[in-house]
């Protein structure tokens, strides 16, 4: 039953933003937008344990920095494909494109169900694996509930981000997420980098041991696979810029730049 409170709160905050925290200006205001948050995740069915962990969070200085400049994001950066590719991993766009498809060789069964269920291609689910991981090389060193709680006072994010906390700690409440789990300064978890309201929404059980974990590849790549197809992938069709599929793929990040390096690399990784 909790499930349904908290999605239809997600709701709620989306369609009814007047009734959301006031958003802050100052990280001294901090402390104060808790106390309001509080208040709408427990009315959301939220738990003690969430709540404690929201009571616990500290303003995340990483994600106040990253978000006071956003000049600085990495999507921001370069207008070539390659060179983004070059830049988001430290080494050169056709190093990136080989270990994507050596990552596919290496999961011939995982990605080739993932495809037949879902219809998105394996070179297009890793490449995402390893722009938003390294393939699971690095999964954040920011708590998740701190990111998510700090992108979501911040006026610039503000509310459309406060879903995304409050489901950060309905996950905390129901044992899928810990205070302390770490991921990206946005709050974003797991091998995908999802956010939190993401995961809840979509989350699938890939390798089929009775539970969804974001910080399970199979589980975390079936999910993003679920994510696409639900917001109208259509399989087996191309997805250059211009395509229907290629505008799917701004739910998972509206950065144009972003969506042609996965497009420049996953053309080249899966042929």
């Amino acid at each position: 039953m909790r499930r349904f409170l908290v999605a239809a709160c997600l709701s709620l905050c989306a369609a009814l933003p007047a009734y959301s925290a006031e958003c802050i200006t100052s990280k001294g205001a901090f402390a104060q937008y808790k106390q309001t948050l509080a208040g709408q995740a427990a009315a959301a069915g939220v738990g003690q344990r969430g709540l404690t962990a929201l009571q616990n969070a500290r303003l995340s200085d990483i994600t106040w920095r990253f978000e006071s400049n956003p000049g600085n994001q990495t999507g921001t950066l370069q207008g070539d494909p390659a060179k983004f590719l070059a830049k988001r991993s430290g080494s050169t766009a056709q190093s990136f494109i080989n270990q994507t498809s050596a990552k596919i060789a290496r999961n011939p069964n995982t990605f080739g169900s993932i495809e037949r269920n879902y219809g998105v291609p394996a070179s297009i689910l890793a490449t995402i694996w390893g722009l938003e991981t390294s393939w699971g090389g690095y999964l954040g060193g920011t708590s998740v509930v701190d990111g998510a709680v700090t992108l979501s006072s911040y006026c610039r994010r503000h509310p459309r981000f406060e879903p995304h906390a409050i489901a950060a700690l309905d996950m905390v409440d129901s044992g899928i997420l810990s205070p302390s789990t770490k991921g990206g300064p946005s709050g974003e978890l797991g091998h995908m980098q999802f956010l939190a309201g993401n995961w809840l929404k979509y989350r699938v059980d890939g390798n089929g041991d009775g539970r969804a974990d974001p910080y399970n590849a199979d589980d975390a790549l079936a999910t993003a696979a679920n994510m696409l197809r639900r917001n109208g992938w259509q399989p087996g069709q191309p997805f250059g810029e211009g395509t229907p599929n290629f505008n799917v793929l701004s739910v998972w990040n509206d950065s144009g730049n972003y969506l042609r390096a996965i497009v420049y690399s996953a053309q080249r990784a899966g042929s």
